[in-house]
């Protein structure tokens, strides 16, 4: 169900039910064209408003009303598929739908890097 072996979910797992209510949106999940800094690269996330209703409560800030950080596998939990090393960041609190992500600059070179260097070493 997630794309790890051999990995220990990280933060709260959706129950099937809660699984099943959030992938009914899967299809009108919005993801911005990428943009950069020196360090980092970005992209936002567009959860359509509706899905916010299905959402578990225990996965917001009761004290900002948008979604809390998420862990990688909680956001892919929600239906939110990206390649490797997107770290969730921020909300946009005026826009609680909206999830900010970002990874190093060059993550996927190194990760290719380090895969054909690992390669090499077997």
């Amino acid at each position: 169900m997630y794309p790890h072996q051999h990995h220990t979910f990280q933060g709260r797992k959706l129950t099937d039910q809660e699984r099943a209510r959030c992938l009914e949106f899967q299809e009108n999940i919005h993801y911005s064209p990428r943009y950069s800094d020196d360090t980092h690269e970005y992209r936002h996330v567009m959860l359509p408003k509706a899905m916010l209703k299905v959402i578990p409560s225990d996965y917001f800030n009761s004290e900002t009303g948008t979604l809390r950080i998420l862990t990688e596998d909680e956001w892919r939990g929600l239906g939110i598929t990206q390649s490797l090393g997107w770290v969730h960041f921020e909300c946009h609190a005026p826009e609680p739908h909206i999830l900010l992500f970002k990874r190093p600059i060059n993550y996927e070179a190194e990760l290719r890097a380090a895969a054909a260097q690992q390669s090499q070493q077997q």
